[in-house]
């Protein structure tokens, strides 16, 4: 019968490894000691190391760290390891290259029951990110909501850093969103499993500051009641957020630095030594040059934080991205401070606030948002009840004629002609910004080019 010359085929060890060399997810299992025992050809694709190279090897020491990374089950004795886990993971290849990889692990039983090991799927899906990012066909990444052509090139440069230690500085206005960016590069590395802190070094009272860093012992200081850790300690194999990193007073600036250098410390009046491994993001609204010139700030901290920059642009410069944020948030306050019922919004209120400049940035917009929402008394949102700033733009508005109807070829050729300056491609195309901005949130392939560029 068919069934049982099956059973007979995938009896035979010979043929059953051809049958998994020719699967096209890799395929990797190790023993409850890490030991690899099975490695199939599309796992050495993706991690460019030859099945030679890691069979009978601990799986930490064949990668030369652990191969999921801060997301490995095995990385403590005794830890608990569930029959069946899915995560993303970023790793690096034998060639330094970055790769994105979908991963599910599940565990392996013998015939009592008991777990002898597990067999981890990695699928490769860096090509299919890539292709996204160049398409622009993407609304968000991670928590991260847009499509504008400038946030597409930040998902990258998140993509591109997240693979790597090197610290990073985040810059731009408050509201931006850099805690989320933050978070999206600790999320996409190899840290992703290890704790992620963020400290608002603007918020810290001067006195406490150094203890909330390094910890204090105890009888430091009045009320040091017992021995504390401090965040850097507490973040130890993961990432720390430093926020507002440009308030940090001089003094406290010097020992950042050098913690920076060798990745120890004291805590306050301790004397022992302690080490961690931490990636550092830093981030700030305040322009870090402008206070190295001002001597505000050290420089050669500066160079040490400002390894990778990365610069948020303000929503004024993605007005685009306003409808998709309005409907996130909108989703996203149902169930949430007695918000039972989902609300829409009307096309004359996304318009004005299409044409809001927003100093306040996309927290901002939240906020609005929330207002509006207490305020309106049907299922719809409506210029009146936005905030007064922009309710009294509808006010003094006169009502316009038919909207002129645009079409994506000539939009094109209009932004291309304008170095897509959309402000200038409205008035050669005798239509409002808003209405602009509505037709390439419905039509981004029409941003594709300025994209590929």
């Amino acid at each position: 019968m068919p069934e049982k010359t099956f059973k007979k085929i995938l009896g035979n060890e010979k043929n059953l490894i051809q049958i998994l060399d020719n699967l096209k997810e890799g395929i990797i299992a190790h023993d409850l000691n890490r030991t690899i025992f099975f490695f199939n050809r599309e796992a050495e694709r993706i991690t460019g190391y030859d099945r030679s190279e890691v069979l009978h090897r601990d799986c930490h020491k064949a990668f030369k760290e652990p191969f999921c990374g801060e997301k490995c089950l095995f990385r403590d004795e005794n830890a608990f390891v569930p029959d069946h886990a899915e995560y993303p993971v970023t790793v690096v290849t034998k060639d330094g290259e970055t790769r994105n990889v979908e991963m599910s692990v599940s565990g392996m039983h013998d015939d009592a029951g008991a777990m002898m090991g597990v067999i981890a799927f990695i699928r490769d899906v860096t090509d299919i990110m890539q292709s996204r990012f160049r398409s622009g066909k993407l609304d968000g990444y991670s928590n991260i909501i847009g499509r504008d052509r400038k946030m597409i090139q930040i998902f990258q440069q998140i993509q591109d850093v997240a693979g790597y230690d090197y610290p990073v500085h985040i810059f731009g206005e408050t509201g931006t969103g850099k805690e989320l960016v933050a978070e999206a590069i600790h999320a996409g590395s190899r840290r992703a499993g290890a704790p992620f802190v963020p400290i608002n070094c603007g918020a810290l009272p001067e006195g406490l500051i150094e203890s909330e860093l390094f910890g204090h012992v105890k009888g430091a200081f009045t009320g040091a009641v017992r021995d504390k850790k401090g965040r850097f300690q507490l973040a130890d194999g993961g990432t720390v957020l430093l926020d507002e990193v440009a308030e940090l007073s001089r003094e406290m600036q010097v020992k950042l630095l050098r913690f920076l250098q060798t990745g120890k410390f004291e805590k306050v009046g301790g004397e022992q030594t302690v080490s961690v491994d931490v990636r550092i993001v830093s981030a700030t609204n305040a322009d870090l040059k402008k206070s190295v010139r001002d001597k505000l700030f050290r420089e050669d901290l500066y160079y040490r934080l400002n390894v990778i920059p990365i610069h948020l642009p303000p929503l004024r410069d993605r007005r685009n991205d306003i409808p998709l944020l309005v409907d996130h948030f909108l989703k996203a306050f149902v169930g949430r401070d007695g918000h039972h019922q989902a609300k829409s919004i009307t096309s004359e209120a996304v318009s004005l606030l299409m044409d809001y400049s927003w100093p306040g940035n996309v927290r901002q917009l939240q906020n609005f948002l929330q207002y509006a929402i207490v305020k309106s008394t049907g299922k719809f949102i409506r210029p009146e009840d936005l905030p007064m700033e922009i309710a009294s733009l509808y006010s003094g508005r006169k009502r316009r004629g038919p909207l002129k109807k645009l079409n994506a070829e000539v939009v094109r050729a209009t932004l291309e002609k304008t170095g897509y300056n959309k402000a200038k491609a409205a008035r050669h195309l005798e239509v409002g910004r808003a209405t602009l901005y509505r037709f390439l949130n419905n039509h981004p392939e029409v941003l594709a080019a300025e994209t590929a560029e």
